[in-house]
């Protein structure tokens, strides 16, 4: 990652649809120095527009690093998820393919997941501890674990090296 980039932090929270209201009480519980990455696919570009520019307003206040997913940028973003752009960019992971092509196509963080069971893909294969830990053995860029995380889950997964973990629900609770 460059030097002109902030750090990757540690935690995360993926936006979805699911939160509702909740997004604005999960923004609030985020540490400082954490990071948010907003998805809302299914918006109109101006509602999304509109949504983004409000938890930038959030993200700037508390200190978070706020990343935009999808084609369209967005005003105020500091960073990418899943395409290189100016800023920090994270890339999503499945599998030590997608990890390689991360690596090449500029990735400074990959989130890997799932790593554990979780609402957002029910019923879809996990890959566990030992899956992820052999996934990412080796690699040189942070990873941060995504599906099914908390604190609890991710203390689980320490011993794999992971750098941060990234949720919906944790958040929102």
């Amino acid at each position: 990652m460059s030097t002109r980039h902030p750090p990757i932090p540690r935690l995360w929270l993926m936006t979805d649809p699911r939160l509702g209201e909740r997004l604005w009480d999960a923004l609030e519980r985020l540490p400082r120095g954490s990071g948010v990455i907003f998805r809302h696919y299914q918006l109109p570009l101006p509602e999304r527009r509109a949504l983004f520019a409000r938890i930038a307003r959030v993200a700037r206040r508390r200190g978070l690093l706020l990343l935009r997913a999808g084609a369209e940028p967005m005003r105020g973003e500091m960073g990418t998820h899943g395409r290189r752009g100016r800023g920090p960019t994270t890339w999503p992971v499945h599998s030590r393919r997608e990890a390689i092509a991360a690596i090449r196509a500029g990735a400074d963080a990959l989130l890997v997941s799932p790593v554990f069971p979780t609402r957002s893909h029910p019923g879809a294969p996990v890959l566990g501890p030992v899956r992820l830990g052999l996934l990412v053995r080796g690699l040189d860029l942070p990873v941060i674990a995504l599906g099914g995380m908390t604190p609890h889950t991710a203390r689980r997964l320490r011993p794999m090296g992971i750098h941060g973990w990234a949720a919906i629900d944790a958040w929102a609770r």
